[in-house]
């Protein structure tokens, strides 16, 4: 068996990894890569492998950085096979959906504003129908065969709706298998709605995230709390909370502390808008899948409480709607997408709001690196949307507390429970310095571990 790492090594966006077996290849994840829009298309449109010789796709959850890129080698010739949960695929139906229109609409913008042509989208909706039609659903612990070598199993990820880790068995010449965990993107324990991430045992080799590799987060009793004062604070100055936001899972998480510090008393009434289609549109598929909640959801659930909706939520959808929000002169929340402030409609709420001093900017999810997210983060003094420079006036609170990830002490704690069997992991998804840190911890467990870079391969 042979891993090549092609993507999401040494950076949290684009991953992807081949698995070689006697001759058969399939790949781990089919990411898009995020950030300066040259170098990202460049990537994102340049695969560097033989699309016909790939036997499937597994997908372990509908983030864009881990399914982004699917129509993108669909359109280049792929037409096997994508493996998925079920809730996985009703998320990247949207998702995905969603990606091709913001492309669609972001070239016609910019080439309306640069009067030419220019610019075509990655790929497009009828792409993405395409890739649609190849996914095959199946449960978690629902073990099946991608060939004669290889079976696999999926496990919960507790990281998203529908997230799995991924086991595969793999039988090359002896009739015990060598078992691969695929721990990306790992979740944490306690954290609303879903269930606590599973451990896959008696592993031999294991590829583990690490994108907080070198970061302890608060618990999350306590962010809460430090929302409460930001919604209070911003809304003293007559100021708006802008939120960019992922559309999976963050937005609904961000909805729950909002919903129970308003029921507490502890908010203002304050209006939230959620102007994001793709996120109201993952809302509702969160109500089809309540296999995947935590018995404490559950409950609420049978009690006739929607923990995603109260009576100060405002959902827009339409382009007028959404455009009405730059008018608002009265303190509000604004959540939209995209989450790393790339596209979508949050480029916009961000254009109107950011040199405002009254204005919160409010990032609740992990930036990367050249992103506009991971500028505003940093609190450059100028940032460019739409290729326009803004000056940066807006208050920015950034809070990890919200983050789906594993911390480094659970991301240690994972591979300490391996330590009995496993004989060498792989430090992924984390920028160089998390996994770096997080490789040297697992060392000192004396475990051989290994950060590959772009193209590497290893025998195992």
């Amino acid at each position: 068996m042979k891993i090549k790492f092609l993507g999401g090594v040494r950076t949290v966006t684009g991953s992807r990894h081949l698995i070689e077996v006697k001759g058969k290849e399939f790949l781990l994840d089919c990411g898009l890569f995020q950030g300066r829009r040259e170098e990202a298309r460049k990537i994102n449109e340049n695969p560097n492998l033989d699309l016909s010789k790939i036997e499937a796709i597994i997908l372990s959850h509908a983030h864009i950085d881990h399914s982004g890129n699917l129509p993108t080698f669909v359109r280049l010739g792929f037409k096997n096979s994508i493996y998925s949960t079920l809730a996985t695929y009703d998320l990247s139906n949207v998702m995905l959906r969603d990606s091709a229109y913001i492309q669609e609409k972001d070239a016609e913008f910019l080439n309306k504003k640069l009067g030419k042509p220019l610019i075509t989208p990655l790929y497009t909706i009828e792409n993405v129908e395409k890739t649609l039609s190849l996914f095959v659903g199946v449960n978690y612990h629902k073990v099946f065969n991608l060939s004669e070598e290889v079976k696999v199993e999926l496990f919960d990820a507790g990281h998203v709706l529908g997230s799995a880790l991924i086991l595969l068995e793999v039988y090359e010449n002896t009739l015990q298998p060598k078992r691969l965990g695929y721990i990306v993107d790992l979740g944490r324990k306690n954290i609303p709605f879903l269930k606590d991430p599973e451990f896959i045992p008696d592993l031999d080799y294991m590829i583990i995230e690490s994108t907080y590799g070198n970061r302890l987060h608060p618990e999350f009793s306590e962010v809460k709390k430090e929302l409460s004062e930001v919604v209070n604070r911003t809304f003293k100055r007559k100021g708006k909370i802008i939120i960019p936001c992922f559309a999976l899972e963050r937005t609904q998480e961000i909805l729950w502390c909002l919903n129970d510090l308003w029921n507490k008393g502890m908010i203002p009434e304050i209006p939230i808008y959620v102007d994001s289609p793709l996120a109201i549109n993952v809302t509702e598929i969160f109500r089809l899948h309540p296999d995947c909640f935590d018995q404490k959801t559950k409950n609420m659930l049978l009690m006739g409480y929607d923990p995603f909706g109260f009576e100060n939520i405002l959902y827009t959808r339409s382009k007028e709607e959404s455009q009405a929000l730059n008018e608002l002169k009265k303190p509000a929340i604004i959540i939209s997408a995209s989450g790393m402030c790339e596209n979508g409609r949050i480029l916009h709420h961000l254009r109107h709001n950011i040199e405002n001093p009254k204005n919160t900017i409010l990032i609740v999810g992990y930036m990367a690196q050249d992103t506009l997210g991971r500028k505003i983060v940093e609190k450059q003094k100028k940032v460019k949307i739409f290729g326009e420079e803004y000056r940066l006036k807006a208050e920015v609170v950034v809070m990890n507390a919200f983050s789906g990830h594993a911390d480094r002490n659970d991301l240690i704690n994972y591979a300490k429970k391996a330590k009995d069997t496993v004989k060498k992991i792989f430090v992924v998804h984390g920028d160089p310095d998390q996994s770096e840190a997080l490789a040297q911890a697992i060392k000192e467990l004396g475990i051989e571990v290994y950060v590959p870079n772009v193209g590497d391969e290893a025998e195992l």
